[in-house]
Formats: C-alpha cells, sequence, structure tokens
C-alpha cells in the first residue's frame, strides 16, 4: 500500500493555489533568505518561527511593490473615476495566505517553504488578525476592497489605524473577559507609513462671522498620518490601496502660549490627542454616544476629504493645467460611499470645504455634494441609529452644526412646500429630533445628502423604504435601492477550503473564481456518484482537519461523524442563540429520557463576542458554557451531543470552521438581521442552513429552492401581525411541554447549581419582555431540526443538496455585488484589463 501523502504533498496536487515554476521557486528561496539574513543581522543569531514569518511576508510583499506602484501610475495616467469606500471598520483578518493566492504564488511559496525545511500552514499561523472591524460591516469592507480590486475599479478604502482592534475573548468560568488586541506588538509587514501626506484635523475652536463668509477658528488640531496598506486583485496585476489613518499630536501641542509653565505635562499631553485613534469601539449593532467616537468619525472624514481633493486637483486630466480649478466635474472624477452613518460628516465637512475654503455657492456646493455622496444602510434596529446630541456638535464641531441647520432648513422648507401644514411629516423627517436633549439623526442626514440609499438585501431594503425613511421615500423612490451583500470567493473559497476548490475546477474549470455564477454547471453532476463522493470527502477531511484542531488548542474530543452544528456571529438578542440553547437542553432532555433510543450525534458549536457592555448577551455566553458543562459531562449522553463554545471567534477562525459545517444557524427574528454574510460562506462551503426568511437568507432560499434549506419559523408578516396583537411568551410556555421543561430547568438553577438565581434576567426576559419572540418561533425550529436528522441519515440525498447549495451559490459573490454598486450608483464600469505586470517595460 502507496503511504499517505503529506499535508505539503497534498497541497502541492492543488491547482487552484497556482503552478511552482522552478524560477519561482529559486527566486523565493533567495530573496526569503535575504531578508531573513537582514532580520537577523540586526538583531539575533538564532531564527525564531516568527523571523521566518516576516523573512516570508517581505518576499510576498516584493512581489506586490511593483504591481502597486504601477497601478497608481496607471490611474494618474488614465484618469478614470475614483471610489472612496469610507467606513470606521474593516475587519481584514489575515494577510499572507490571501496575497498569495490573489498573486498566484501559492503553490511557489509552499515549495520555496517546504525546501527550506519549513512548513508554510505553521508559518501562516503566526500572523495576527487585523481585527479592525466587529462583525458583518467590517467584514463586508474587506470583502468590497477584494472585488473593487478584481474588478480593476480605481478605488481606496478609508478608515482608521486602530492601534487597538477588537478585543480578543477569553473564557473564564464560562464567563467572558475581554483583553486588549495588541496587534501592532511585532510590527505590520504589509503597511507602508505615508508621512509626506500627512493632514490637519480641526476640532473645538468657534465660528466668527466675516466679510469673506463664516470661518471656523481657535481650534484645536490633530495630525492624521497615513499607512497604506495594498490590495490586490485576483491575478489581474490591480493593486489598490487601503489609507487608514492614524493620530498623531503636532509637535507644538499644548506648548503654546497658554501653557508655558508646564512643558513635561505638555509633553505627556500629547496623548490626548493621540487616543483619537487607539481603541475600536466594539460594540454591533448598538450607538453609544462618546465624544471619543465622535471625534474618530470626524477624523476618518475630515483626513479622507482633503485627501481626496488633493488627488482631483493634482491629477492630470487631458490638458496641461498643473491643477483643476473648477470642481464642477467633481462627481465626475469622485464616488464616496458611506458604510452606514459613521462616516455621514462627510457631507457637512465636503460641504464646509466647498463653502467656506473654496467659496463656491451653497447650492452649487450642495449639488456637488449629493451626486458625489450615497449611503449604505446596515440596520433597522432604532439602539443601532446614531442620534448625535446637539451640544456635543455645539463643542466640538460647531461650524458643522451650521452647515446641519442650513441643511434641515431647506430640506424642511421642501417638505413644507409639497405637503403644506403637515407638522407632523416636518417634525418625522427633520434632521433634528427635538427633545432634551435635542439630537442629530445622522441617518437622515445621510439620506438628504445623498444620490442613492441602498440596503443591504431586498428584504432589508423593503423594510427601509416602507418603515424607517417612508416619507423619504414617497418624495424620491428613485434614490432608494437594493444591493444585496456578497462575499469574496478568493478567501472564502479557494483560501478556506482549498480541497473543495480544487475537485469544483476539475469538473467546471477555474473561472468560477471571477464569475461565481459558474457555479450553476456543478448541477450537470448532481447524480454523479464519483463527485458526490469526492464532496462529502472533502467535507470528512474538513471536519477530521477542525476537530484535531480543537483537541490541539482546547483539549476537547469530539465526533467527527456527527453533525457539525454551527452557529457563529456576534452575540445579540436578536440573533437569537438563545432558541439553539432552548434547542440543545431540550435534545439533552430527550437523551436523559430515551437513553436506549438511536440518536442522530451532534457537535454543537456557538461562538462569538458580546459587546463588553452588554449584559445579556454575556449571560447568554454563561448560560451555552453551563449547558455545555452539564451536557459534555453526564455520562448518559456520551457522544450523542457535545456543546462546545468557540472562544475568540474572528476571520482566522471562520476560515477553519466554516469549511468543517455541516448545519449553518440563521435563526434571526424575521426582519430583524438586514443581510447576514456568514449565511452566504456557509452556503458556499457545503454546509446546509436552518434559518428564518430574514435578510439574505430569503434569496439564498430562493436561488437554491426553498426545500433545499431548512426554512422555519414566522415570516415578516406574521412578526408584524404579532406586534399588533401582542406577544404573550407566557401562552407558549403552558401549552408547550418541553419548552416549559427546559425553563423550569434555567429557573430552578439545573444548570448553575452553586447559583440557582444565575439566570434569572434571562428568564425574566424571556418570559416577559422578549423584542426578539424566541418561544413563538421554539415549536417550528424543532420541527425544522428533525428534518435536519432525518436528512441526515441519508449521507448521499445530504450531499445532493449540499451540491444544490453550492451550485446555488453564485449570486452571493462579492464581485456581483460590487459590480451592481458600480453601474448603478458610482457610474463606473468593472474592466478585465489586466495591467501589464512590472516586469514588461511601459510603452
Amino acid at each position: 500500500m502507496s503511504k499517505p501523502l503529506t499535508d505539503q504533498e497534498k497541497r502541492k496536487q492543488i491547482s487552484v493555489r497556482g503552478i511552482a515554476e522552478l524560477g519561482d521557486v529559486a527566486e523565493i528561496k533567495k530573496s526569503f533568505n535575504r531578508h531573513l539574513h537582514f532580520t537577523l543581522v540586526k538583531d539575533r543569531n538564532v531564527a525564531t518561527p516568527r523571523d521566518y514569518f516576516f523573512a516570508l511576508a517581505h518576499t510576498v510583499r516584493d512581489h506586490l511593490v511593483g504591481r502597486w506602484i504601477r497601478t497608481q501610475q496607471y490611474y494618474y495616467e488614465k484618469d478614470p473615476k475614483r471610489v472612496h469606500y469610507l467606513s470606521l471598520e474593516f475587519y481584514m483578518g489575515r494577510t499572507l495566505q490571501n496575497t498569495m493566492i490573489n498573486l498566484g504564488l501559492q503553490n511557489a511559496c509552499d515549495e520555496a517553504i517546504y525546501q527550506l525545511g519549513l512548513d508554510l500552514e505553521e508559518l501562516e499561523e503566526i500572523e495576527e488578525d487585523a481585527g479592525l472591524g466587529n462583525g458583518g460591516l467590517g467584514r463586508l469592507a474587506a470583502c468590497f476592497l477584494d472585488s473593487l480590486a478584481s474588478l480593476g475599479l480605481a478605488a481606496y478604502g478609508y478608515g482608521i489605524r486602530y492601534e487597538f482592534g477588537i478585543f480578543n475573548q477569553k473564557i473564564f468560568n464560562g464567563w467572558q473577559v475581554e483583553e486588549a488586541d495588541d496587534w501592532l506588538r511585532y510590527g505590520n509587514p504589509w503597511e507602508k507609513a505615508r508621512p509626506e501626506y500627512m493632514l490637519p484635523v480641526h476640532y473645538y475652536g468657534r465660528v466668527e462671522e466675516t466679510p469673506q463668509g463664516p470661518k471656523w477658528v481657535d481650534t484645536q488640531v490633530v495630525l492624521a498620518m497615513p499607512y497604506d496598506t495594498p490590495v490586490p486583485g485576483y491575478k489581474n496585476n490591480t493593486v489598490n490601496t487601503m489609507r487608514l489613518w492614524s493620530a498623531k499630536a503636532p509637535n507644538d501641542f499644548n506648548l503654546k502660549e497658554f501653557n508655558v509653565g508646564d512643558y513635561i505635562q505638555a509633553v505627556l499631553d500629547r496623548n490626548l490627542a493621540e487616543n483619537i485613534s487607539r481603541v475600536l469601539y466594539p460594540n454591533d449593532n448598538f450607538f453609544e454616544g462618546k465624544e471619543l467616537r465622535l471625534k474618530q468619525e470626524y477624523f476618518v472624514v475630515a483626513a479622507t476629504l482633503q485627501d481626496i481633493i488633493r488627488r482631483y486637483k493634482s491629477s492630470k486630466f487631458g490638458c496641461r493645467d498643473p491643477v483643476r480649478s473648477s470642481f464642477g466635474t467633481f462627481p465626475d472624477k469622485v464616488a464616496i460611499q458611506l458604510n452606514d452613518t459613521h462616516p455621514a460628516l462627510a457631507i457637512p465637512e465636503l460641504m464646509r470645504i466647498l463653502v467656506d475654503i473654496e467659496h463656491l455657492h451653497w447650492e452649487k456646493a450642495w449639488e456637488i455634494t449629493k451626486k458625489t455622496c450615497a449611503y449604505t444602510n446596515h440596520t433597522v434596529l432604532p439602539e443601532a441609529l446614531e442620534r448625535w446630541p446637539v451640544y456635543m456638535f455645539e463643542k466640538l464641531l460647531p461650524r458643522h452644526l451650521q452647515i446641519i441647520y442650513e441643511i434641515n432648513r431647506q430640506h424642511l422648507d421642501r417638505i413644507s412646500a409639497l405637503y403644506p401644514g403637515d407638522l407632523d411629516r416636518l417634525r418625522r423627517m427633520s434632521l433634528i429630533e427635538e427633545g432634551d436633549p435635542k439630537r442629530i439623526n445622522m441617518a437622515h442626514l445621510c439620506v438628504v445628502g445623498s444620490h442613492a440609499v441602498n440596503g443591504v438585501a431586498r428584504i432589508h431594503s423593503e423594510i427601509v423604504k416602507t418603515t424607517v425613511f417612508k416619507d423619504f421615500c414617497d418624495i424620491e423612490p428613485e434614490k432608494f435601492q437594493n444591493k444585496t451583500n456578497g462575499i469574496t470567493p478568493r478567501r472564502w473559497l479557494v483560501l478556506c477550503n482549498p480541497g473543495l476548490a480544487d475537485i469544483i475546477a476539475e469538473k467546471i474549470g477555474e473561472e468560477f473564481l471571477t464569475d461565481l455564477f459558474q457555479l450553476k454547471k456543478l448541477l450537470d453532476f448532481i447524480n454523479d456518484e464519483v463527485f458526490i463522493r469526492d464532496v462529502a470527502k472533502v467535507k470528512q477531511e474538513n471536519k477530521q482537519k477542525f476537530a484535531a484542531y480543537l483537541e490541539k488548542e482546547y483539549k476537547v474530543k469530539i465526533n467527527p461523524e456527527s453533525i457539525f452544528d454551527v452557529h457563529v456571529k456576534r452575540i445579540h438578542e436578536y440573533k437569537r442563540q438563545l432558541l439553539n440553547c432552548l434547542h440543545v437542553i431540550t435534545l439533552y432532555n430527550r437523551i436523559r429520557k430515551e437513553p436506549n433510543k438511536k440518536f442522530v450525534p451532534r457537535t454543537v458549536m456557538i461562538g462569538g463576542k458580546a459587546a463588553p457592555g452588554y449584559h445579556m448577551a454575556k449571560m447568554i455566553i454563561k448560560l451555552i458554557t453551563s449547558v455545555g458543562e452539564v451536557v459534555n459531562n453526564d455520562p448518559v449522553v456520551g457522544d450523542k451531543l457535545k456543546v462546545i463554545y468557540l472562544e475568540n471567534y474572528r476571520v482566522s477562525l471562520a476560515e477553519k470552521v466554516i469549511p468543517a459545517a455541516d448545519l449553518s444557524e440563521q435563526i434571526s427574528t424575521a426582519g430583524t438581521e438586514a443581510s447576514g454574510t456568514g449565511n452566504m460562506k456557509f452556503m458556499l462551503n457545503g454546509a446546509l442552513t436552518i434559518g428564518t426568511m430574514d435578510g439574505a437568507n430569503v434569496e439564498m432560499a430562493e436561488e437554491a429552492g426553498e426545500e433545499n434549506l431548512f426554512i422555519f419559523g414566522m415570516r415578516v408578516e406574521d412578526v408584524e401581525a404579532m406586534d399588533k396583537k401582542g406577544y404573550n411568551a407566557r401562552e407558549y410556555y403552558e401549552r408547550l411541554p418541553e419548552l416549559k421543561q427546559v425553563m423550569d430547568q434555567i429557573r430552578t438553577g439545573f444548570f448553575s447549581p452553586n447559583e440557582p438565581e444565575l439566570f434569572k434576567d434571562v428568564v425574566n426576559m424571556l418570559m416577559e419582555h422578549d423584542r426578539f419572540k424566541v418561544f413563538a418561533d421554539y415549536e417550528s425550529y424543532m420541527i425544522s431540526q428533525e428534518k435536519v436528522n432525518e436528512l441526515y441519515k441519508n449521507p448521499k440525498e445530504w450531499t445532493k443538496v449540499v451540491i444544490k447549495n453550492i451550485a446555488a451559490s453564485g449570486k452571493f459573490s462579492s464581485d456581483r455585488t460590487i459590480a451592481e454598486y458600480a453601474r448603478e450608483i458610482w457610474g463606473v464600469e468593472p474592466s478585465d484589463v489586466k495591467i501589464p505586470p512590472p516586469n514588461v517595460p511601459r510603452e
């Protein structure tokens, strides 16, 4: 019998990882050794694994630089319309492997590293995640950057270089404990500081009326230092830029006239300015009106707009002018996309620049601003909407407050003319909410100041038009669009699941990596015995690999034959991790009731971070871990049921667990999850979905056929009807004996024997004021989970449904999403032109 292949030999056979040309391999080894030598000459004699990682990262980075310079030069000459994606979050994860894939270098690097006696996967594990995001919104921005580059669009991602990203989560005694994410501790090989483009950002001060118009004076200045990260497209030699701003105190900070005495204190106080880019706010779908957060939002906007205008003025523009002097063509050359309301200040800031500094008339400035800006809405949850107190603006951004008041005045004048005497409509549509304190509704500012507003899945875009922005939609229906989210198939298939990518490429070629709709061709193989077997085999290998990882990292043994039932996302009441928890306890009770009955074995994996100040979310984690303690240690259960809490869920862990999942839990209350993107990743990686008709699940069911998902629960209409009638949790508790038993166990301390009252807040919430109606969907969920078990008992039929799902996931590529934004919002065309590589001389 031939001996089994090593991991490295297996990887070598995977075509989607590029061909390892001999010349490339030799060149990479040479470059690697050069980088390693320079590292060690500087420091030490003996190389650590981290030294090897940095040597490899710098080697791969060398392959980016020429293409990066050439791309930027190409844009300078062609002067295309440029797209600027403004986001407070970019959840990038690791960069090394993605860069190798997009440059077609992965197998060459693997071979070179192997020949040097090292293991590529081990080096990849050393890289820190760039965790500059909370969840879906930040990860969407990262997928969008990949697609923008892969579609050859002249695009820039603009955000903040947080010194500390999303906290690392430790589970201690079943509770979440946060620790700081010091991701820059060892340096970041992918970023390049650009001090020559440093820009001033102003705060505080006052507005002075002058004959030339209002002037914002006596401000405090913070400097914005840009750090550029290359964003390579997939094998098209395009390398775009993500520019993240870092806050720096000016050298005269606090040393001016009034602070003569205390030089030492003045230098120490530089930290106050530099705190602006210190840390990411860890809230997902929740608004916390803190002054530091408002400073962050203005910081990214003010620096970015100066940068955009500098580039607009100085780019070659088909004539010999060294500088563009007119702003008339600004919207033809610049698009600004606002990722949620967090960068909404771009609207008044652009107005301030055009009116106060460039001296345009208000009407012309407003026309330019609206044509330039577009806004993406990400949630309809009221607690997530940004409503800043007016007094904060008065203090921090007095000129912007004036501009917002004037925008609002003209806006309300228009509404009054359309609806004379309708004062209630004026109140509803105003940018300023009356009350104590008065607040600025940032979503209203975005809708009024943009030429396009979009939701992120069809059902969400409809809800936006009929509820939160109904009044605005009545007036300008043409402004409202849908752009269903997507994910990049490079990271979320080739990178994380090369085995699956490879058997797909064997059947339909490699074009699907840039045209995911081609996955439809897999339907031709739905009855191909060999293909069915291969798909099942890849899934089984992924499950075994993940089981081994869990055993190595967390010392937990799991049964790889069981259903891997995976629920990973931020912990939030609307995402209903509690519903999953009730199912787990019900399953546990059934096993204990009939210990000799055949059960389909399950491993339930739940993971995700709770915002540090979100008490209920932290209690939910404690409940899940407590249930796990009981279930996993009950000898009657054996390996029929296991509950695992996946600690510190993040991009790099998602890349491991998603390819191993059999069942994807997408169980939010209908009408609450704007889109979801994890749902798409699971679908593409051969998991089946159990879910409600919410967010993009609706479109997934439409693409694959509703019978090929496990759809359950109330629809949006049912939820609305129940809101009218009133939701009575107790009625379900009394009617459903299994639910009653579960709730009684939680209430009486069955899962917290040392502290019987521990979960009283959770029980009270579920029984008395559950906004997300967990009990209303319990019965339907339990029935749906039974259907999961039935299908899983027939592996061949299960795998056929898996293939149907993979074949239907083409719509959910972020390439499709970005092509729609490009054509329908930004007015640019994606291009498959391959920029000539750096080694080809320019014409």
